[in-house]
């Protein structure tokens, strides 16, 4: 069989090598191979210089090749039994993200650093990876809950249950328990029941109320009976759903949330609630597109 892969962006920065870290721990559950990235563009102010003399060029790729050794190192002390493969790569660190999750099952990138690999997963760059990633991307923002549950965004969507299978597997390969958050408000775009026979008003509140709940037990219905050792803990809740699964992620390991974005001439966009998460969060963050094989 062959193994499975998964990708790790590093950068020589703390948050490149908790992220590696983590990378590693994710190989090893999968029983899957770890690639260690580093992408460096040569600055404008040098490209003319390395022309002639090869200097800077040379020094960059030597620091590169410095930051993989260290990320390798780290990775292997963290999974000894894992095979640990360093790429360094001379393009835009992003693209080469991108690139790299077309054959991985999982990305990991930090969300601060020097500016390389791990520094450019903030902000729009952050957004643009986990919008056009062709695999699951695994943010590490801060250290997670070591017991912690495993917190799930669930929206019910088709696309959605792609996050529902991955925060799943990520409980059953962490053996942690799941946390299944379906929020709403009076404002959801789910409708209330109609009235009652009798003519009597239903209450819309308690009408999305139970719409709500029925919503959560049929996502996760699926999910239950192909991972019965993972226990689930199901909320509906009244309430914004940003708001919820940040306020959760206090106390989780891991935040999952599917990429609800809209298509458009600049490509696929991210919801407003995966990008919230993803900047404000307070453990790591896994976005995975709904059109992940």
């Amino acid at each position: 069989m062959v193994p499975g892969l998964v990708v790790v962006g590093v950068d020589g920065s703390a948050s490149g090598l908790a992220a590696t870290e983590q990378a590693a721990r994710e190989a090893r559950w999968r029983r899957a191979e770890l690639r260690v990235v580093h992408a460096f563009v040569l600055p404008a102010p040098f490209a003319r210089s390395a022309s002639s003399t090869g200097l800077p060029e040379s020094e960059l790729r030597g620091a590169a090749e410095q930051h993989v050794d260290e990320a390798v190192e780290r990775a292997r002390a963290v999974a000894p039994g894992v095979a640990v493969h360093p790429v360094v790569i001379d393009a835009e660190p992003v693209t080469v993200l991108e690139a790299q999750s077309r054959g991985a099952d999982l990305v990991v990138a930090g969300s601060g650093g020097r500016g390389g690999l791990a520094g450019l997963l903030t902000g729009s760059k952050a957004v643009h990876l986990a919008a056009h990633g062709a695999c699951p991307v695994l943010v590490v923002r801060e250290a997670s809950q070591a017991d912690g549950p495993v917190v799930l965004g669930v929206d019910g969507s088709v696309t959605g249950a792609k996050a529902v299978d991955f925060a799943f597997t990520e409980a059953a390969l962490r053996k942690a328990p799941l946390v299944a958050l379906h929020c709403w408000t009076v404002w959801s775009p789910t409708a209330p029941a109609p009235p009652a026979a009798s003519g009597s008003p239903v209450d819309p509140s308690e009408a999305l109320a139970e719409r709500a709940e029925i919503l959560l037990r049929e996502a996760l219905a699926d999910a239950r009976e192909r991972y019965p050792g993972v226990t689930v803990r199901g909320e509906a809740v009244h309430g914004g759903t940003r708001e919820a699964l940040i306020r959760a992620s206090r106390s989780a390991q891991l935040v999952v949330v599917g990429a609800r974005g809209r298509g458009g001439f600049a490509g696929l966009l991210l919801g407003s609630v995966s990008q919230a998460v993803l900047h404000h969060a307070h453990c790591p963050v896994a976005v995975v597109r709904g059109m992940h094989p």
